[in-house]
């Protein structure tokens, strides 16, 4: 299992394209990927489930994931965050 707690840093927050891009990116894995905002926790392979979680600019999530390619699966999600989603 792996985990970090990162800040959304896009002025827009995880809107429908992060949120697109995040589950694309997750697909790849073997392993679970989940995002956990206060004491809700979603499956990064849910559209709908980052839909919901409401993360706008300025919020803390953390990313865990766990399984075979944890590591990998963490560093793919975390260098989406950094780069903003390319926004």
């Amino acid at each position: 299992m792996a985990e970090r707690i990162i800040t959304v840093s896009n002025r827009a927050g995880v809107h429908a394209r992060p949120a697109a891009m995040i589950v694309q990116a997750a697909k790849d894995f073997q392993g679970n990927i989940y995002l956990e905002k206060d004491t809700e926790r979603i499956n990064g392979k849910s559209i709908m489930g980052l839909l919901t979680l409401g993360a706008v600019y300025g919020t803390e999530l953390k990313i865990v994931t766990d399984g075979a390619d944890a590591e990998q699966a963490l560093e793919v999600i975390i260098k989406l965050f950094e780069s903003n989603f390319e926004e």
